[in-house]
């Protein structure tokens, strides 16, 4: 399936949630915040949370700093 990235085309194999996602990116989902479809989605439901064809996701990093 396609679906948009951080404003990218991005195949992804279905079926597929965000927690395997952040895994296939190797990303730490302690580190991101994720918005599916102009909706932040919370950390807890990032492994319930099924991707479908045509879904835009964006994964922001927190970045610290002083």
């Amino acid at each position: 399936m396609t679906i948009q990235l951080n404003g990218e085309p991005c195949d992804l194999a279905a079926p597929a949630t965000l927690a395997d996602l952040l895994a296939r990116l190797d990303i730490d989902p302690r580190r991101v915040a994720i918005e599916r479809n102009f909706v932040v989605v919370k950390r807890d439901h990032y492994a319930s949370t099924a991707i479908e064809p045509g879904d835009q996701i964006e994964i922001v990093n927190f970045v610290g700093g002083g």
